[in-house]
């Protein structure tokens, strides 16, 4: 097949629309598909991208698989860590075989941002950021040590240090082109960037019109090394914005609604693209925080198409917009008309009113008004009752990119401090702000101060108290909910699974920062704002919320500030400097990484010692049966490491000063090991108590999951997994699927996955099987038995089950391409690339 390719200016480029000559009818596609069909096109070569490819997503097939090659991979530290960890792995092991190990290097640009690992031990000080910092580089000494050798040692890898923000507001303000020219068969090339993540909140950047997801570490890791990307075509639905968004109601309000919205129809596995004549109101960050949030409604992205917000945002943070504009509108990627889409969900913005989500998933949306309904006990501990607010945390990504709620935070405030309000004492505040731009713009419009005297000073620039790292509680809050008292937090994240933001808590709420700084002040869940007072001023008048709430008037007073083009290109200049903690930072090792076997942070991984190969499962024992919407937290916990935990017990043995977190620990796999299942929110119904426990068969003992697997392990027993709907939401953490492996788990048998935990598991080496198992009455002590009817993609299982007497039943393993077949077969995709490699 012949492509040509077209001059444009200093830069050639591959029209799409040669295509209809080849009888391709593209023009009304998605937006989102056009950008997938230029990569194919731009890379077909026969072998990696092949004409099928071309064929199948040229004809827009959903539902089949075709190979692409995305354009950047992005990481955070706790899921980067590891991944380049398992690259140092393979310099080691191929230097170990005489091989050249400078071979193992990123393929494609690829990007790490350290943004994870602060945790809030201090808090409402102004030396709250510093101390955070210093402690933070206390006990992530060896993994920055290791991270600054790879940013030696690999090529075409970029490190941004620790203090420079979140990775996907970096990514949004920084990192993305949205159109990218590079050298493409020699040639300046130019062509729209399409970006994978190991982080789930990666598709961020869909809001700034560049196409991006966010995928396992394994698959990342996969694609770094040069190895195409393989989906299904995907649907797209189409959500039509109308309408105007009213007073009082802000972006997170309105991306709360569009993922109830959204969770409720059903768009998990597809592609959601937003059009409608109400698009063009809404700003790059607004646009960011919708996208941001594409996980918790399901979806693999939520793109907005290059339109002129889009140039005007690149603009307004220092970038040129004249290739972007002049390539989109070449394409036909430049947003003019409403494409054809599988199907179309209707929003008016108009219909949308101010909401929190929880107490445990974003998608379950409360309105503001209906807070006060919530049911509260009447329990009194010390310092607290039921229904207090211990918690009110500025944090994330999701809407810590958005001046509007930022500034609006910062109004309230300052409002508030003038009518001599102040935040309870027992709420533990924090403000990370996911970059220094959120500062300098609230410093230029006055306004960090009334946040500081509300307890809101900055804590670190990093995920902190969304991702788990809250920290600890003052000792009187933590005793009077161990004591029973039932505590809540207020967080402006994306992200609040039970035990996620700390075990103790009630539930938590997801909200604006606007809502965030007015719940510090109340104090409590389950006020009514409408006629109960948010406080009192000095003299005894109640001062209620509407008497603070910013007017959309008074925060636009200050939007010119946010976005301010020498704030973002001053920034930029120094965001792979690191500061002095950084540059101390000794390095060890030259092209392959000195192991340290003291370390208890980073170790060399087995997984190019230890290969199952594919084969039929017989005799396996149950190590867990779980019920519905089982998270990767669950799995694999990235809070806390408890003392009496066996990762703890771990550790200790090795010496180590402090436990910190397992997200810190991930490049320890004999941490992450003990870690598996260790959730004290994990319910096995195998055991009649929560936290991670289970029975040994058939002595019928209970012990720790993973001294459970250890004993099986020893007696060479596999072992299956039973679940419910949803398996494996949450983040997209390559560790949960790692450490079901290293459990010795052959199979998890589940009602329904969650799309990149799915593949992870296949990734390691793990069948998922797709199964209506509950008429099966499963006690625990049964054996399993399963076999693959063919050695072919989504292939039809048949599921034995022995115990008292004997059932079968059937599934499907969910392995759904040809390559994922050949992961399986080699044990783990580490052990496929490597054999490619060697």
């Amino acid at each position: 097949m012949k492509i040509d390719k077209a001059k444009m200016g200093d830069f050639y480029y591959y029209p799409l629309s040669q295509l209809k000559d080849l009888g391709y009818e593209i023009d009304r596609y998605p937006y989102s598909i056009k950008v997938l069909i230029e990569n194919v096109l731009r890379n077909l070569d026969g072998e990696k991208i092949t004409e099928e490819d071309l064929e199948t997503i040229g004809n827009w097939k959903t539902g089949k698989d075709f190979a692409f090659l995305p354009t950047r991979v992005i990481m955070q530290d706790y899921t980067g860590v590891p991944l380049l960890v398992d690259l140092a792995a393979m310099r080691s092991e191929l230097q170990r075989r005489g091989r050249d190990p400078s071979k193992v290097n990123p393929k494609i640009p690829s990007d790490l941002v350290i943004d994870h690992s602060i945790q809030v031990d201090y808090f409402g000080t102004e030396y709250s950021l510093t101390l955070n910092m210093k402690a933070e580089f206390e006990r992530n000494r060896e993994r920055y040590k290791f991270l600054k050798w790879a940013q030696g040692a690999f090529s075409n890898l970029r490190i941004v240090p620790p203090g420079n923000g979140i990775i996907h507001q970096v990514n949004l303000e920084f990192l993305s082109k949205v159109v990218d020219v590079r050298e493409h068969n020699g040639l300046a090339t130019a062509f729209p960037e399409i970006v994978i993540g190991t982080d789930s909140h990666t598709t961020m950047a869909d809001g700034i019109g560049v196409l991006a997801w966010g995928v396992g570490g394994l698959e990342a890791e996969a694609v770094m090394l040069g190895e195409p990307y393989y989906m299904s075509v995907p649907e797209v639905v189409g959500v039509k914005l109308t309408g105007e968004v009213r007073e009082g109601v802000t972006p997170t309000d309105v991306v709360l609604y569009i993922t109830e919205t959204l969770r409720r129809k059903g768009v998990v596995g597809k592609f959601v693209e937003f059009f409608g004549p109400s698009i063009s109101n809404l700003s790059v960050p607004d646009r960011a925080t919708i996208g941001n949030m594409a996980p918790e409604y399901g979806a693999t992205v939520g793109y907005f198409p290059i339109d002129q917000n889009t140039l005007n945002y690149l603009r307004a943070t220092g970038r040129d917009d004249n290739i972007v504009r002049e390539y989109a509108k070449a394409q036909g990627l430049f947003y003019v008309e409403e494409p054809r889409y599988t199907e179309v969900v209707n929003i008016d913005l108009g219909d949308i009113e101010p909401s929190l989500a929880g107490p445990r998933n974003p998608d379950e949306r409360v309105p503001l008004t209906k807070m006060a309904e919530l049911p509260v006990g009447n329990k009194r501990g010390k310092k607290i009752s039921d229904g207090s607010v211990v918690i009110a945390s500025i944090t994330s990504c999701t809407n810590t990119s958005n001046p509007t709620v930022m500034i609006g935070a910062g109004i309230l405030a300052r409002k508030a401090i003038a009518l001599g309000l102040r935040s309870m004492g027992y709420v533990k505040t924090s403000m990370a702000p996911g970059s220094p731009i959120v500062v300098k713009y609230l410093n230029e419009a006055g306004l960090t101060p009334y946040l500081e005297a509300l307890g809101f000073h900055v804590v670190g620039f990093g995920c902190t108290t969304c991702i788990g790292n809250a920290g600890p509680l003052p000792k009187e809050i933590e005793e009077d909910l161990k004591q029973g008292v039932e505590g809540y937090a207020v967080i402006s994240g994306n992200r609040n699974f039970e035990g996620r933001i700390n075990p103790l808590l009630k539930g938590t709420y997801l909200a604006s920062p606007i809502l965030v700084v007015a719940y510090a002040i109340a104090g409590r869940i389950n006020i009514n704002f409408n006629s109960e007072p948010l406080g009192f001023d000095p003299n005894g008048k109640p001062v209620y919320l509407r008497d603070v709430w910013p007017s959309i008037k008074e925060i636009s007073r200050f939007m010119d500030l946010a976005l301010n083009p020498e704030f973002y290109k001053s920034q930029k200049e120094a965001i792979f400097q690191g500061d002095e903690n950084w540059k101390s930072l000794p390095v060890e090792g030259g092209l392959t990484y000195s192991w340290d076997p003291s370390s208890t942070y980073i170790m060399e991984p087995p997984w190019f010692k230890e290969n199952l190969g594919f084969g039929e499962i017989k005799n396996a024992r149950i190590l867990l049966i779980l019920g519905d919407k089982i998270t990767t937290d669950h799995i694999s916990p990235a809070g806390p490491i408890g003392r009496e935990s066996d990762a703890a017990k771990y550790l200790q043995e090795k010496g180590a000063s402090e436990l910190n977190t397992y997200g810190a620990r991930r490049g320890n796999h004999e941490v992450m090991l003990r870690g598996g299942f260790a959730n004290p929110k994990v319910k096995n119904l195998m055991v009649n108590r929560e936290g991670g426990y289970t029975v040994h068969f058939p002595d019928g003992s209970v012990d720790t999951v993973y001294r459970v697997a250890m004993r099986y392990k020893s007696e060479s027993v596999p072992l299956v997994i039973f679940a419910g709907k949803q398996y494996g939401t949450g983040s997209s953490r390559d560790w949960a699927a790692k450490v079901t492996a290293l459990l010795g788990v052959r199979a998890v048998i589940a009602e329904s996955f969650e799309r990149i935990h799915r593949s992870n598991l296949v990734a390691m080496g793990v069948i998922p099987v797709e199964a209506n198992w509950k008429s099966l009455n499963l006690k625990g002590d049964e054996i399993v038995n399963i076999k693959l009817d063919e050695m072919k993609p989504r292939t039809s299982v048949t599921i034995e089950v022995k115990g008292n007497g004997e059932n079968t039943i059937k599934g499907v393993a969910r392995i759904d391409t040809r390559t994922e077949l050949e992961y399986i077969k080699h044990g783990n995709i580490l052990n496929y690339v490597f054999n490619k490699l060697v």
